[in-house]
């Protein structure tokens, strides 16, 4: 396993598919994040032999390397070459599926979580996998904050090669969902000496039921495992490709040449019909949003630190025309507390006015919000404070044809409203880059759901100022760097709660939903609509409408490993 450093960046991170589980199954639910672009090839040809699938995941500009799990710029290998210890499916209710875990159990006062793990795994060097592998991964994650995304306060112990225990100093039934599925395992005797913040792994070693094949800069593929635990898998060969944007995806989708993407393609409504051999399937979970630099303490500078800027924003959208413009009319109504209105409505507070953003622009109401806290409009129709002209530049990926449409037709809208809102486009690398380390004012992006119907994961996310970190220093989650003691200590409160504890889960909802609205460090845009094609005339075992097993988009990482592992070449 060859290692060398690079800085820290974040994947791309996309819309998706609202959980469907009911309350009973909470506890049991497990988290899949959704991951970064994968490739493979050198060409943006199709598989040729029938035995290859070509996959875009909106990757913009070269790949670089990186097959850390841990890295916010890994490429790729979540799933597919690394495993977690179950899948639970976001998509609809189920039970979890078994990976490296085979049953898992909590004590009665969820402080103690008991793993039983597979005995007929070994890593792809051909070295066993033990409950030690485990057991130094979620170490790993305990001692290393920046990667410790998902919040692990636990301590985890090898009782025999088989068997881990996960105890918590106090009740952690939230906790659950992300241990369980949310964490990839690395082999102890390879990463010993890896430092998971910086290294790049160029050579992953992993259980899955892939293995990294060939890499360059324009695509890199996965190869089937013949020695996987769960039987090599009938697709052989997976080519992720590096374009130039949405564009060039749905020129692929046209002419044949890419087998899966999630993204805009025209027409979406009747893919079907204008491309023959594909299906499509469309679904909701994330929330776009233009994230915010917001915290002044933490090293942000600009207007947007300005709650008042970026309420200001929110009023000045005018949503039914974004949707019409940018996104087909394929995104839905978002709620200014995060709550998913689709499956998460009964956690809105009853103190919030507004639970559901307004569809048009109020440019009134946002120079009053801007007014009340001091800006003041020039000559020119744009306010200004302390002489500080209200211009903010909003970053945006290069060749994300939906997300530059988007922040074009709201610097128009924000014009009305006296804000003056410059887009910059870069490339992936770039975004991310700039995003992690607090170097931007806003960037357009969307907030991803957790494993369970619960606004609960969404802000622990986003909101736990332990996945924050100051400017110049790699974030978590957090990349808005808020934080806010109260908000904290709510999470925490949370930690300890039943899932199903209504009574007591909603004051301490309440009092993070009021912060979160009047603070707003992510601007809520609309709650995306998540569309992937592919090709059902060379491949078969997609999810459907009636079979919706994984969350069906390319880039939700563990996901699409199970998709891909389905999935069968018709010979066509």
């Amino acid at each position: 396993m060859f290692l060398r450093s690079a800085g820290a960046h974040r994947r791309p991170s996309r819309r998706t598919i609202p959980a469907a589980a009911g309350v009973a199954a909470l506890a049991l639910l497990v988290t899949a994040c959704s991951g970064g672009g994968g490739g493979g090839g050198d060409s943006t040809g199709g598989g040729g032999d029938g035995t290859t699938l070509v996959a875009y995941t909106g990757q913009s500009g070269d790949y670089q390397i990186n097959f850390n799990p841990f890295s916010p710029s890994r490429i790729g290998g979540l799933g597919t070459i690394y495993e977690q210890l179950f899948f639970i499916n976001k998509a609809a209710e189920s039970d979890p599926v078994p990976l490296l875990g085979t049953e898992y159990a909590w004590n009665d006062d969820g402080t103690e979580l008991t793993v039983t793990l597979r005995d007929d795994v070994t890593w792809t060097d051909g070295e066993a996998f033990t409950a030690d592998d485990v057991v130094f991964t979620f170490d790993l994650l305990a001692a290393t904050p920046a990667i410790n995304n998902i919040g692990y306060a636990g301590t985890a112990t090898a009782s025999d090669d088989t068997h881990v225990v996960f105890t918590f100093e106090a009740p952690a039934f939230v906790q659950g969902p992300d241990v369980l599925s949310g964490v990839p395992i690395v082999p102890e005797h390879l990463w010993t000496d890896v430092d998971p913040t910086a290294d790049v792994v160029e050579e992953p070693v992993g259980t899955g039921a892939f293995l990294l094949g060939d890499f360059k800069p324009q695509a890199f593929t996965y190869t089937a495992n013949p020695d996987y635990w769960g039987g090599e898998p009938a697709l052989q060969t997976v080519r992720f490709l590096s374009l130039s944007g949405n564009t060039a995806g749905a020129d692929g989708i046209a002419a044949g040449t890419i087998d899966w993407q999630t993204g805009p393609v025209p027409d979406m409504q009747n893919v079907s019909t204008n491309f023959p051999g594909y299906d499509t399937l469309t679904a909701w979970q994330n929330q776009m949003v233009l994230a915010t630099c917001s915290s002044v303490e933490q090293g942000c500078a600009g207007p947007q630190t300005d709650p008042a800027v970026r309420q200001a924003l929110y009023l000045a959208m005018d949503r039914t025309q974004l949707n019409s413009l940018a996104f087909q009319e394929t995104a839905n109504e978002i709620s200014p507390t995060f709550a998913l209105t689709t499956s998460q409505e009964s956690f809105i507070s009853s103190a919030i006015d507004e639970p559901v953003a307004p569809e048009t622009a109020d440019p009134e109401g946002a120079a009053a919000v801007l007014e009340a806290a001091g800006w003041v409009k020039g000559s020119d129709g744009i306010f200004a404070k302390d002489g500080q002209k209200l211009t903010v530049t909003v970053e945006v990926v290069t060749g994300w044809t939906d997300y530059i449409t988007a922040v074009q037709t709201l610097g128009q809208q924000a014009k009305a409203a006296g804000i003056d809102l410059q887009t910059a486009q870069s490339s992936w690398n770039e975004w991310t880059e700039r995003r992690t380390q607090g170097n931007f004012q806003l960037a357009i992006d969307s907030l991803w759901q957790g494993p369970a119907p619960d606004p609960y994961y969404l802000y622990t996310y986003f909101f736990a100022s332990g996945s924050g970190a100051a400017v110049g220093e790699a974030a978590g989650n957090n990349y808005s760097r808020f934080s806010d003691p109260e908000v904290d200590a709510a999470l925490e409160q949370l930690k300890t709660l039943p899932l199903d504890d209504a009574a007591a889960r909603q004051p301490l909802f309440d009092e993070i939903q009021a912060t979160v609205v009047e603070q707003m460090p992510y601007v809520p845009i609309l709650t995306g609509g998540n569309t992937s094609q592919w090709n059902v005339g060379r491949f078969s075992g997609w999810p459907t409408e009636d079979d919706m097993y994984a969350f069906p988009a390319v880039w939700s990482a563990f996901d699409a490993a199970e998709i891909l592992k389905r999935l069968e070449p018709t010979g066509s």
